[in-house]
């Protein structure tokens, strides 16, 4: 996340929050979170590409068993959450390239150098976009969007949507002002999305600072801040895997609830006629 000779100053650990502009092109400010995103996405994007090519019947052995193994996990994650196996099938390309996108940017953070470890301007030059709570907002956002257009697609249409917010009739008083919690809890999604991610990646920012800051009180800094900053550079790996996790794991339930209970309702309604139809059928039988 940090330089870790580079995460202290004489009166203190040094983090910085705000991210800052390295470049601006046509009046467009780059950030630095901006500028170190795309050099991780492109180097995902050809990693996975290379991994992909790589992927044979017979399992292999070295990295490729272990991409694998997260494609994996994250296609059951996804299948897990919905009724209908052929509508999960749709999402699993949406929702595995979204839990790459955010765990490969988690664990960029961690690499030595990226934040304060390089300078320009008097801010680092390279920041993890999940650390920049413009990024996540962003990300938490569009989401929530793919997840409403999808839910909307799978249900039949916008009243359907809303109507599924209503346990019963929306003429009832109390089930109008449960209705319309629920939809105002649900529009909140997005927020609690972004700010999820960014506390947990700008906190262990702060927490490896703080220990590299320690250690450099204890000893020259190249020899000891490294030291006491190893444990919690390992487990900000687990973190920003399970962030990654719940990030996913969060949108792919919003969709499969609304999706899961228009099928259900579905189901119900064609159950109701197939009895509606017996009832009618039985008499005729029975006099014949």
């Amino acid at each position: 996340m940090l330089g870790l000779t580079s995460r202290f100053a004489d009166d203190g650990p040094l983090v910085h929050v705000a991210t800052g502009t390295d470049f601006t092109l046509g009046g467009v400010h780059i950030t630095n979170s901006i500028f170190y995103g795309i050099i991780v996405c492109l180097l995902s994007v050809i990693f996975l590409v290379w991994a992909a090519r790589k992927v044979t019947v017979h399992p292999k052995g070295g990295v490729i068993q272990y991409v694998e193994a997260l494609v994996g996990f994250a296609v059951d994650m996804v299948e897990g959450a919905f009724t209908d196996k052929a509508v999960a099938k749709k999402y699993v390309p949406f929702f595995v390239t979204l839990f790459f996108f955010v765990l490969l940017n988690n664990w960029s953070g961690l690499i030595p150098g990226v934040g304060d470890g390089i300078q320009i301007n008097g801010h680092p030059l390279l920041r993890p976009m999940t650390a920049d709570l413009n990024t996540t907002l962003a990300l938490g956002v569009f989401t929530m969007i793919f997840v409403y257009a999808s839910s909307i697609k799978e249900i039949g249409g916008f009243g359907k949507y809303i109507r599924h917010f209503f346990i019963g009739s929306p003429l009832n008083p109390l089930y109008l002002v449960i209705g319309l919690i629920e939809m105002l809890t649900d529009l909140t999604r997005a927020f609690s999305l972004a700010l999820r991610l960014f506390l947990n990646m700008a906190i262990g920012e702060i927490v490896i600072a703080v220990f590299a800051y320690l250690g450099g009180l204890l000893a020259p800094a190249d020899v000891l801040a490294p030291i006491t900053a190893l444990p919690f550079t390992l487990l900000e790996l687990g973190v920003g895997a399970l962030q990654a996790y719940i990030f996913v794991i969060l949108a792919v339930n919003y969709l499969a609830i609304s999706v899961n209970s228009a099928h259900e309702h579905k189901e119900h309604d064609l159950t109701e006629v197939a009895d509606a139809e017996t009832m009618v059928a039985a008499p005729q039988g029975a006099k014949s």
